[in-house]
């Protein structure tokens, strides 16, 4: 009894002295965005100042401890909008962080992370948007060095339960191991491609020059469009045909040959990790997470270039960046669509999400 009287004194004491908690605040949507350059306004934009100047995301909120040190947030809307920080890790933390913070009320909210990438010429063009049903992790694996992998492998790369590239049956997809491939809510994903497919992407002079070179790829050298297509997350910032022929055989292994390489990004293997962690305390909803990567790279090189040249061309050649800031402008004019539209009609998609039927 003497426990319970010092809990309701202390409890006396923080409403008389005005610090009891404010009520967590509601939250419809979570932009996230992984990197800025600068300011978050009025300079060379990064994934998020579009964002904070196009929603807008107005309102300044402090964030200590994270990568970007304040969120923004749209009042009228209920949007938060925050910058992880690049690579799986940041990623990570700051939805673990995000999910943590007493501030917010998340447990409605949908998750849009919104962000650039590469792009496999085999799928589709430079500046295009693409909506994810499915992640793969690209960073988890054994790895043979090419010199010494045996002659009759594809490449050097095996599950890490595994001893040859594609054992069969394939192992568990979240394991003691670690976490290979998650499916987004597939008819929330179609949901977000339907609503945004029809919605025109600019075609710069620079993303034609780009696609151009790409002869012999016809998916390569079309307009940009909403797409749909899966990811491979990873921390490696590979390059190359050879490559890209990995990643092709390892998102349709770790998808029972249903997926198809379209997008490679370092965060979203982090992204859902996370959420799926916070989802098991009934913090947020995991079912509620959507994956817009854009286009700004091809992630191998065009014919009649090497993988060596294709990288030093990108390293401090402007023409090279010629599909960022397009990618740019197609992650808010598609994301948002999808983010407004979440937003704004609340008594829709407050209960359940939204869902496509299969087609």
């Amino acid at each position: 009894m003497r426990f319970l009287s010092c809990l309701a004194a202390l409890s006396a004491l923080a409403l008389s002295s005005g610090i009891a908690r404010a009520a967590p605040t509601p939250i419809r949507v979570v932009v996230v965005t992984t990197f800025e350059i600068g300011h978050d306004t009025g300079d060379t934009p990064g994934e998020f100042q579009t964002w904070v100047e196009r929603l807008p995301l107005s309102t300044t909120i402090p964030a200590p401890g994270t990568d970007h040190d304040v969120m923004r947030y749209n009042p009228e809307l209920h949007v938060l909008g925050i910058v992880s920080g690049e690579g799986p890790e940041h990623m990570a933390s700051a939805i673990t962080a995000l999910a943590l913070d007493p501030r917010f009320d998340l447990r409605h909210a949908y998750f849009v992370l919104a962000g650039i990438s590469g792009i496999d010429p085999n799928f589709g063009p430079v500046g295009a948007a693409v909506w994810a049903p499915s992640v793969v992790n690209g960073g988890l694996a054994h790895l043979i060095d090419p010199r010494e992998i045996p002659a009759d492998w594809p490449d050097g790369f095996t599950p890490i339960q595994g001893a040859t590239p594609d054992p069969k049956p394939r192992p568990a997809l979240h394991s003691l191991s670690g976490d290979m491939a998650y499916t987004l809510d597939p008819g929330l994903v179609r949901w977000a491609y339907g609503l945004t497919r029809a919605v025109p992407l600019p075609d710069t002079p620079g993303l034609r020059t780009i696609r151009a070179r790409y002869t012999g790829f016809p998916k390569a050298q079309t307009a940009p469009a909403v797409l749909l297509g899966d990811t491979l997350s990873g921390e490696t910032f590979w390059v190359g045909e050879r490559m890209n022929r990995w990643a092709e055989r390892w998102v349709s292994y770790w998808t029972d040959n249903h997926g198809t390489m379209a997008t490679t990004a370092e965060e979203d293997i982090g992204f859902l990790q996370a959420l799926t962690a916070q989802a098991k305390a009934g913090r947020v909803d995991a079912r509620r997470a959507l994956i817009l990567r854009t286009a700004s790279n091809y992630d191998m090189p065009p014919p009649g270039q090497t993988a060596a040249q294709l990288l030093a061309h990108e390293t401090g050649n402007e023409e090279a960046y010629s599909g960022f800031l397009p990618s740019l402008d197609a992650a808010y004019r598609i994301g948002s669509v999808v983010v407004r539209e979440l937003a704004t009609h609340w008594d829709r998609y407050d209960a359940a999400p939204p869902s496509a039927p299969s087609p």
